[in-house]
Formats: structure tokens, C-alpha cells, sequence
């Protein structure tokens, strides 16, 4: 792995709301609908066993992973065997560089939207020079683990999932490179995504992330189309555990490489290679000013070269990742008994307890809010061009068109649920406030059937930092089959004056 952490960059001080599992559910009395679940949390214990394996493999094999040489093979094996008996469909993919044949292997997790792919990788070999347990045993393993995570929780997402480890990364992406020249122009066009964990245990890390959005200002430029979110989505996961972030900058130095320059958006982490921590950054992050990985390409990246904490936190933010973007609406698929795209107006009422005094909900086509760096508002629907959302125009400041005052609310018009089968309700949606904000401040969605009305979904804001991305939810709402039923969005600045948007987009209920 190379990676470029010497340049300036910007902190990312933003924090995401959890993604759909973390909503509360049933809050008022029954019936009482549940969510979809959770990212898990990764084990650092069984990804650390896959290092120990893989440090295994090395010292078997002539102390080294590298392409061309037998612990490499058995790497990929190791890895495969695994994967096939948790249920993968895998691919052992060959290709030639310097008169040696390596390996990519390619996993896919059956079932999703294979038109809409998200792929997961990183580089499985070594230097010559030693075992490569820190680069890149450590992103090969924490993949490997969420893999087997998807696999033990039967997560059934939105999107196809397809994992993958790369060869020779460690002689010019020699791997990845020849995977993505293997796809056609339509297979390249249905991978909508691409993750790359490259070096997520170094000994002195840094926590950076591939700059998407070009924030910072510096190097190659952005990501194609969807890198932001992609960023957004891991600076949210790690906002969310206190730990602050930096950019880092598309450099062309890893294997997401040959995706960005097929137009496919990418992001990733990386905790440092062989640059040099500055004062500054020891103070962000603790350490020492020295280098992020002393054995850097070197023999002694060994079991004993690797940070837990860090590995922990960034095996933990990969399936907090792949959980929030591969989406969880309707697992199985199913019928579409109602649907809402908010492309067309289709009598959506205002709730009548309304008191926001600003703010309030509406159909519209939302405009870019931002404040001290934090997105509040995004400019864009999560499909197509217009969401349910609190003040669509952006105003002469973040706080213009914000929730002010109490709640705002939106009612459905009737939907008429049919007696059987199991109903599931998605959507996608975003809280957003500043720290300002208190836990009385929310974003709901509620069923209201009769004069009965129940919480489905929640999540409430609290004294930090949130910044706007799209993430997708679900509901159980079998519980209301043979009934004829609306569904309440509603957002609440309920405290103390705080800056307070939301909105909701895609609303669908499926049977299945």
C-alpha cells in the first residue's frame, strides 16, 4: 500500500446519524414494527486470527505473501475456503505479470440489485521482503471478517455485495488492473461503487480518508460522481466514536485506482505508510512524531506490527460502510403494494398539531445548507429531484429555513395494506443538526392507522455534530396487513433553539 498523508488537509468533524439498524423502533404501544438490523461489530479477535494465519502462511513460505511465490496461493486459499463454506459464490480469477501468474479472488454475496454493485477490496499480497501483515494483511483480514459477518447475520441487502482480494498490488495494481480490463462496458457500469481497505492497523496510525469531494483542496481532484458520500459514510462512522479524520488524497497509489479511472466511485481508509506523524497529528491522534509504520515494506511487518485499537475501530467502520450503502429495504425483494419517488405531487397533508414556526416540511427540491463546514442540508433527493424535507431552500444562513419552534409533520395519503404476506417499509433519509441540538429534537416516521398512531422508525439528535447523507431504512409493518393506513413523517426541534434538518425520500412498502 502507498498512500499520500503528507499533504495538508482538512479535519472532518462531521457525524453521520447511524445507519437504518440503529433506529428505535416500537416506541408506543403495540403493534410494534421492527427495523432492519444493525451493522454487526467485528470481532478484533477473529480478525486478528486471520492475521495469525496469514503470519502462519508467511513463515511457511519463505517469509513472504508475495505474487508469484506459494505463500501468496496460499493466502488466496486460505481466504476461499472460508468464504465458500460461509456461502459465497467466488471466483479465482488468473493473470500474468513477470512471467509469474497471480491471483484475484472475487466473492459475491448472492442475492441484491446486481445492476447496482458494491464492491469491497484490498490487496492480498506481500513485499518480498517480508510477510505484509500490516500491508495489507490488515485490510485483507477486516474484509475478510465483514464477509463473514454478512454471511453468520444472512444480511440481505439492496445492492449486490462482491468482495474481492487483489494480487501483485505490490507491483503496480497489477491485479486490480487486470480485473477491471476484463469487464465489459455493462459490467463496468453495474458496479456503482467501490471500497478499498488498504494498510488499517499501522503502529503509529492516523486515521485518513480518500477525499472524495476534494475538500481538501490538493493532489489529483476528486472522486467520480458518489466518492463524497462514500467519504461522508466513514467520516460518519468515525465522528461517531469521537475519533476525528483527515483526507487523503487519490493518489493512484492502491488498487482503487483502475475504478476511478473507469468512473466508478471510490473511497476508503488508510492509517499511514512510511510518511512521518507531524506534532500536529500526534496531538489529533496520539502516537509519536515518527513514522505511521516503521516496517513499511519491510521484514519485521509481522503480527506484532499492528495497532488493535486502530484495526478494531476501522474493521468496525468497514461494515458500518458496507451496511449503510448497500441499503436494507426489502429483504428478498417483493411485490411493490405502494410506492412514493416525491417525483410528482401526490397529497401529502400537513399534520394539524403541527407548531414548528419554520422549517416545516414540504415536497420539494432541496437546496445546499452548510454551516462551519457541516452539511445540513444536501442539494440533492436521494432519487430523482425532489424529497419530503424541512425547508427546502437554503436561505440566507444554515439556520434560515431550519426547524424552529416544535414539530413539523407530513401525512400520506391512504394506503390500503394488503392481509398477507410480510410488509416491509424503506425509505431513505437523513437527520442533520449542529451541536446545539439536544435529544429532544428527532426525526420520526409513524403508522397511523384509525386513531391508533405508532412510532416505526426514530432517531433522535443529540449535543454534536451530524452532517446530511442519504441512508436507507426499513420496517416491519405486517402488523397492519388488511388495514387501510398513513404514514407520518415528522421532525422536531423540541429543546433549546437548535439547528435541526431532515429529510425522506423513496418511501415503499413491498410484500413478500
Amino acid at each position: 500500500m502507498k498512500g499520500l498523508t503528507s499533504a495538508p488537509a482538512i479535519l472532518i468533524d462531521m457525524l453521520q446519524f447511524p445507519v437504518a439498524g440503529l433506529l428505535i423502533a416500537g416506541l408506543l404501544s403495540a403493534p410494534a414494527p421492527v427495523t432492519a438490523a444493525a451493522a454487526p461489530d467485528i470481532s478484533l479477535t477473529n480478525v486478528k486470527a486471520h492475521l495469525s494465519q496469514l503470519q502462519s502462511i508467511a513463515t511457511a513460505n519463505g517469509g513472504n505473501r508475495a505474487h508469484g511465490r506459494p505463500g501468496y496461493l496460499a493466502s488466496v486459499t486460505y481466504v476461499k475456503n472460508l468464504l465458500d463454506a460461509a456461502g459465497f459464490t467466488t471466483t479465482q480469477q488468473s493473470f500474468t505479470y513477470n512471467g509469474a501468474t497471480g491471483y484475484n479472488l472475487i466473492a459475491d454475496w448472492p442475492g441484491g440489485n446486481t445492476s447496482n454493485t458494491l464492491m469491497i477490496g484490498g490487496h492480498l499480497d506481500s513485499v518480498t521482503a517480508g510477510p505484509g501483515i500490516n500491508d495489507n494483511g490488515s485490510g485483507s483480514a477486516g474484509i475478510l471478517e465483514v464477509a463473514l459477518q454478512v454471511a453468520r447475520t444472512g444480511f440481505k441487502p439492496d445492492r449486490h455485495l462482491r468482495f474481492a482480494w487483489w494480487g501483485a498490488e505490490e507491483l503496480g495494481l497489477r491485479g486490480s488492473t487486470a480485473y477491471v480490463n476484463s469487464l465489459t462496458s455493462a459490467q463496468r457500469s453495474a458496479i456503482t461503487g467501490y471500497l478499498n481497505f488498504d494498510m488499517i492497523g499501522s503502529p503509529n496510525p492516523g486515521y485518513f480518508l480518500y477525499d472524495g469531494d476534494n475538500s481538501d483542496g490538493t493532489g489529483a481532484g476528486p472522486g467520480p460522481a458518489g466518492s463524497a458520500q462514500i467519504e461522508a459514510t466513514l467520516a460518519a462512522y468515525f465522528s461517531s466514536i469521537g475519533v476525528p479524520t483527515r483526507g487523503t488524497d487519490f493518489d493512484g497509489r492502491s488498487d482503487y485506482g483502475p475504478f476511478i479511472s473507469a468512473g466508478i466511485p471510490a473511497g476508503g481508509i488508510f492509517t499511514g505508510a512510511e510518511g512521518t506523524k507531524t506534532s500536529a497529528q500526534v496531538a489529533l491522534w496520539g502516537g509519536t512524531a515518527s513514522r505511521f509504520d516503521p516496517c513499511y515494506h519491510a521484514s519485521c511487518d509481522t503480527i506484532s506490527n499492528i495497532n488493535d485499537t486502530a484495526l478494531d475501530r476501522n474493521s468496525d467502520a468497514i461494515a458500518y460502510t458496507v451496511w449503510a450503502l448497500a441499503g436494507a429495504g426489502s429483504p428478498g425483494g417483493g411485490t411493490t403494494v405502494w410506492s412514493d419517488d416525491l417525483e410528482t405531487a401526490t397529497s401529502w397533508t400537513r399534520g394539524t398539531a403541527d407548531t414548528a414556526t419554520s422549517g416545516l416540511f414540504e415536497r420539494g427540491n432541496p437546496a445546499a445548507t452548510s454551516s462551519s463546514g457541516v452539511a445540513t442540508q444536501l442539494d440533492a433527493a436521494a432519487g430523482g429531484s425532489y424529497a419530503l424535507v424541512t425547508g427546502a431552500t437554503a436561505g440566507s444562513s444554515a439556520g434560515a429555513n431550519d426547524v424552529d419552534g416544535g414539530v413539523t409533520s407530513l401525512l400520506s395519503p391512504s394506503i390500503t395494506l394488503p392481509s398477507s404476506g410480510t410488509l416491509t417499509l424503506s425509505l431513505s433519509w437523513y437527520l442533520a443538526h449542529l451541536n446545539n441540538a439536544t435529544s429532544a429534537d428527532y426525526l420520526r416516521v409513524r403508522v397511523v392507522s384509525g386513531s391508533t398512531t405508532t412510532t416505526v422508525l426514530t432517531q433522535s439528535a443529540a449535543a454534536s455534530n451530524r452532517a446530511a447523507a442519504w441512508a436507507t431504512a426499513s420496517a416491519n409493518l405486517s402488523s397492519y396487513a388488511g388495514q387501510t393506513v398513513r404514514l407520518q413523517v415528522e421532525a422536531a426541534d423540541a429543546g433549546t433553539a437548535s439547528l435541526v434538518e431532515a429529510a425522506v425520500d423513496s418511501l415503499k412498502i413491498t410484500q413478500s
